[in-house]
């Protein structure tokens, strides 16, 4: 009887993600570079649930959260419109995303 064995997972099985990033998630967030005032990307690494992701928060702390399929591809547009990328783990989210979401408590239902 196993319950915590040791045994390590399989190496050929595949991450189960919830979806991979699409071309739709890569168009919205230079959308919203493009449209908003002082953009920074916080990269997000992969889990076992989600692809890797990147919040992109703007000057006033607006922010959206999109997959980018790989670190790589979230430096490509952050490179490509010249914005600052950030590895969220590492420093974490800056203070006016959190004022941004007391203000909009309405984006907390989705």
């Amino acid at each position: 009887m196993g319950w915590f064995s040791r045994r390590a997972a399989d190496p050929t099985t595949p991450t189960k993600l919830d979806r991979e990033a699409t071309r739709e998630d890569l168009a919205a967030l230079e959308a919203f570079v493009t449209s908003r005032r002082g953009v920074e990307f916080y990269l997000e690494p992969e889990t076992t649930a989600t692809d890797t992701t990147v919040v992109a928060i703007a000057d006033d702390g607006e922010w959206i959260r999109r997959r980018t399929g790989s670190p790589r591809a979230a430096a490509k547009i952050a490179r490509r419109h010249g914005v600052p990328l950030y590895e969220a783990a590492r420093i974490g989210y800056p203070e006016r995303m959190r004022a941004w979401n007391r203000a909009h408590p309405e984006r907390r239902a989705r």
